[in-house]
This record gives C-alpha cells, structure tokens and sequence, in this order.
C-alpha cells in the first residue's frame, strides 16, 4: 500500500517511513498541507493519508477540507494537539482517525492496518434506501433525493450498519467493534463526532440516526402506514 505522511517535521517523517516500510508500504512524502493536498490530487495510487494538523502554509485540518473536495482517502490524523476542540475539527473536516503525539509504534501499526482494511473492496450487494436516502455498496456512494453527498470511510460504513439493520440499538462499543474493529484503541466518544458530522451531511434525514439514552444509536424503524 501507499501512503503519504504530511508532515513538517523531518525527523517525524523519517521515523514513520521507517516503521511503515518495514511493514511493507511504500510512502509519499509532503511538508505542508498544500503540497498533501496537490500529492492526492495528482496520485491517484495512494491509499492512505497520515495528516499532522499545525504545518505551515496550509494546515492539516483545512488541507483535509481541500482534499475532501475531490477524494475519499482515509485519513488518520498524527498530531501533538490533543483538545477535543482539536479532535472534533479534525473529523468535522474530514479526518477518519486521530492519533496524538508521543505514539506507541504498537498502536501506530495497528491503526494503520485497521484503516487500510477498510479500504478494501467490498462485495456489491443491493442498494439500500430510506426514501430519499440512497446507498450503493458496489459504488461505495450515497446521495440524498438524486444529489450525491461525500461521506469519510467511517461515516459511510456507520450508514451502512445503520440501514442494514434499522431499528437496531447499537451501543457505542459495538459500533468501534463494527466500524473500527477490534484493534481501535481510541475511546467511545470518538463516535459521537462520527455521528454529529454525519447527521449534519445527511441534512433533511439526520434525525432518522437516533439517540438511544444510555445505550447509543439507531436507525429509526420505518413504520408501515
């Protein structure tokens, strides 16, 4: 796999081209936000992101911004900055995973390899809908009354659980289990970002996710008239 480490720190950048190539990717790398921005648009090969956020010319945030413009790569964001303001900016702009700087090489493997997993094609299976709401898993697309909206990974697969079992509570350690899988490290209010960003993109048909007190989500069961 190919991946591209932005980040400004040159001493950051080797240690990570040394640990990923010694877990057998090849690496792409960029100094400031632009430079990722232009690698992505210009690489259609690279099949993950690793994202500081303070670099200069263009930060990591707003970088994610201008790539989400025109790709769906994954994310991960690598940083020193560990506010949940930081943390809930980064996935509102796109990011798919957050990581705060020192990292355990353990833990940086691990994320690595949950993301790419994802990435993997999936088996096309039938469109799922909810009214206007519509989700092709051989597309790996969504589009709300005809128009098509731009989903993260985790989001998109989120949805996914979501319309295939409507009417479901999940608690918010099964959705990581699910859609992190069992390697995610990160703590469970990670999915609470997931889930306000992705209400927020699905306009008109947010409120169909809903808030089950004490336990998690659910996709609203659709009641026969």
């Amino acid at each position: 796999m190919k991946i591209l480490i932005a980040d400004d720190e040159i001493e950051i950048r080797k240690v990570l081209r040394l640990l990923l190539e010694n877990a057998g990717h090849s690496i792409v790398e960029a100094a400031d936000g632009s430079e990722a921005a232009d690698a992505v648009r210009l690489d259609s090969g690279i099949d993950l992101c690793i994202m500081d956020i303070t670099m200069p010319k263009m930060n990591g945030v707003e970088a994610t911004k201008r790539i989400r413009e025109f790709s769906t790569l994954p994310i991960l964001f690598l940083t020193a900055r560990s506010l949940e303001s930081d943390k809930e900016a980064a996935y509102s702009g796109g990011g798919d995973d957050y990581l705060v700087k020192p990292f355990g090489i353990m833990e940086m493997v691990s994320r690595v390899k949950a993301v790419l997993r994802r990435c993997r094609p999936k088996l096309p299976d039938h469109l799922l809908k909810r009214d206007g709401l519509v989700l092709n898993p051989q597309e790996r697309t969504v589009s709300i009354d005809g128009e098509r909206v731009n989903l993260t990974y985790k989001e998109y697969e989120l949805l996914h659980l979501f319309l295939t079992q409507p009417g479901i509570a999940f608690t918010r350690e099964q959705l990581l289990s699910s859609v992190w899988n069992t390697e995610y490290l990160g703590e469970t209010r990670t999915v609470d970002m997931h889930i306000r960003t992705l209400r927020q993109k699905l306009g008109t048909y947010g409120h169909l996710i809903e808030t089950v007190r004490n336990v998690g989500y659910r996709l609203e069961a659709k009641h026969d008239k």
